[in-house]
Parts: C-alpha cells; structure tokens; sequence
C-alpha cells in the first residue's frame, strides 16, 4: 500500500537517452545520432531499425540541445500585453489561437503562450526566448501605432509575423485583389518581417452605411485601448465616413476602452446620459455589446426600439442575446491559420510579404432598426 504523499516524493520517469537506443538497437551511439538525425553514415537497414527502437523507448529531441547545435527548437512563441481580466470572456484571441494552434501542430511545432501586463514586459520575454534559444520565430499581436517590437525582433534576429499591420496599413499598391503578392517596400527600409492583416477601416464603413442608412445621426463608436493600429484605423475611418455624410464630431465619435465588460458597460452609462443621447452605439467587442445592451435595458431603453447596437466581432454572445446583436462576421479562426502559414513560410526561407485577410460582413439582426429620435 503506498503510504500518504508518497506519490507526490517519487521521481518522475526518466526519459530515455541516445544511448539506451544505441544499447537496445546493438549499435554505437554516433550511428544512433546518423540515424536519427538523417545524417549519412549508418545503412537503411541501421537508421529504420533505430526509428523503431526509438519509437517504442517513446524518445523525443531535445529541444534545448538541439536549439543549441544550430537547429530549430519547434516552437513558436505568442505574448499577448493585455491585463488577463480582460480576457476571460472574449472569444476573440480563443479562436485566433485555435487557428493558430491548428496550422502550427500539422507540423509538430508547438506554440509557447504567455500573457504579461505590458509592452516593455513583452519585449523582455522577447529578449529571453531569444537568449534560450526557445523559439524559433513569433507571432506579434495588437501592433501600435508607434511600435518599438518590429524593430527589436530585427535586432534580434528573430523571424516574426505581425497580426493586424500599422496604423497606417491600407491596401498595398502591386498587390492583387486578394493582397497576396509580395509587399512593396522602399529600397532603403527593407521589411524585416511578414504582415498579416485585416481591412478595419472599410468593415466601419460598411457598420456606419448600414445605421446611416437607417437614419440614425448620433453614433458612438465604443472602442478598444487607445494606441493599438487597428483601433486608430477604425476610429480614422468612423470620421472620415461621417464627414463624407455631413456629419460633425458632435454627434459621431469614438470613446477608447480597455475591451471589458466593466468600461464597456461605464462608458454606456456616461453616454446614454448625454444631453444628446446616441441613437446607435458600436463596440469594439462582443463583450462590451453584451454589457451595453444590459445597460440599455437595465434603465428601460428598448433595443432597438430607441438604441440601435453593433457588435464589431460576431460570437454566441451576440447569437443568443435578446434581441439578437447585429455583428460583423469574420473567420477568426482562419485568421489565426494565415498567421501561422505565413510565419512557417517565413521560417522556411519565403519571401516576407503583407498579406491581407477576408473582409468581414455585416449581418444584420435584431439590435439594429430605423432611427426613431429626432
């Protein structure tokens, strides 16, 4: 009978070393390393027979060894500097990641997750995986507007693939219409990394064309954290589609958030208690829709009754909340797919490009209704 925390004291199983595949197989440990490194040296019959006694041993590489002979480590790192409250609810990085995850195991690479507080704590664990060799490339989320990340993965050396694109990112002169080709850069600055990226600026336009187009003249758009490239596009785009309707910064305007719950139900409190109250809000997220629209009800106003509400990334939040929330619909999942791929082909000697992913679609549900207010 094992006795009380014994359990807990054994050693854990040693895991099976080149030598006790080179004593099992009957042959020296230089053939096993020929072997199982596909290295000259040992016959067919030696290397398969080394294969099968490694498999059954159930022996693995070394990925610490072998990052320090010079090959890769079979990982690919991902830190996402957001505070973890914010992420508990948000489907949003659960299906990038599953996508991700998806494309990076078909090659038994593994991903190395870590969340950290901010930028300058990113960067040091950037600084780290480099100096142990524990990544062979990442996967660089949120760029800002002014981004030290970019620059620093240069200087590193460490192969990268930047998920969502400048401030500045529109599309790509050179490229087809799918913006697949290869990215145009200045001779003097070449790029030092791939991009993917989404088209934010045109999904406002096709959010504020459908309220406009239902008459509503005062929207706030409730945004994520100030700073981040994609939420400078969309707060760019909002204005520039209201002036194009007329439309004075009285009455269309954006409010910067940190994509919670909790901001987004507060900044929907200190809106709706506006002299002019707005006849249509949009959230940056599903999370802070949801919460809005509580809001909304929790003080008697009808959705979409006398509020209109647009959810920017469709979710089951959105699908099963009443009245349903209209959103814009993308595939995440498969966002997080052309990450990885472009990230592999990075790694694998590829050309470093700028490419663009679906454009997401309004799809128009129960939250969103003719104008009413004067």
């Amino acid at each position: 009978m094992t006795a009380p925390g014994e359990a807990a004291r054994r050693k854990p199983a040693r895991r099976p070393t080149i030598k006790d595949i080179a004593r099992r197989a009957g042959v020296s440990e230089s053939a096993v390393s020929f072997a199982l490194n596909d290295r000259p040296g040992v016959s067919q019959d030696t290397r398969a027979r080394v294969r099968r006694v490694a498999e059954e041993l159930g022996w693995q590489a070394n990925s610490a060894a072998r990052a320090l002979s010079g090959e890769r480590a079979g990982c690919a790192g991902l830190v996402l500097a957001r505070p973890a409250r914010t992420l508990g609810v948000e489907s949003f990085f659960l299906q990038l990641v599953s996508g991700i995850q998806e494309v990076l195991s078909a090659r038994n690479i593994a991903l190395l997750f870590q969340v950290v507080e901010d930028l300058d704590t990113e960067c040091a664990v950037y600084r780290r995986w480099w100096a142990e060799r524990r990544v062979d490339g990442v996967l660089v989320v949120d760029p800002r507007s002014d981004d030290p990340r970019p620059e620093l993965l240069a200087s590193l050396g460490l192969p990268a693939v930047i998920v969502g694109g400048p401030a500045d990112l529109g599309a790509p002169a050179g490229q087809d219409a799918a913006g697949t080709g290869p990215a145009p850069h200045p001779a003097a600055a070449p790029p030092l990394h791939s991009t993917v990226w989404a088209d934010d600026s045109r999904a406002m336009a096709c959010v504020l064309d459908h309220l406009y187009g239902l008459g509503h003249r005062r929207i706030v758009h409730v945004a994520g954290m100030p700073g981040l490239a994609h939420t400078e596009r969309r707060i760019r785009s909002l204005r520039a589609e209201a002036d194009l309707r007329g439309l004075d910064e009285r009455h269309v305007r954006s409010v910067t958030t940190d994509y919670s719950d909790a901001e987004g139900a507060e900044v929907t409190r200190h809106i709706l208690d506006a002299a002019e109250p707005p006849t249509a809000i949009i959230y940056d997220n599903d999370v802070m829709a949801v919460a809005g629209a509580s809001v909304a009800a929790g003080r008697g106003i009808p959705v979409p009754g006398r509020l209109s509400i647009v959810a920017w990334d469709d979710s089951a939040l959105c699908r099963v909340t009443h009245p349903r929330l209209t959103a814009l619909v993308r595939d995440t999942a498969g966002f997080g797919r052309l990450a990885a791929r472009e990230l592999l082909a990075v790694l694998d000697g590829g050309p470093l490009r700028t490419v663009q992913g679906e454009l997401p679609h309004l799809e128009a549900r129960e939250s969103t209704a003719t104008a009413t207010a004067p």
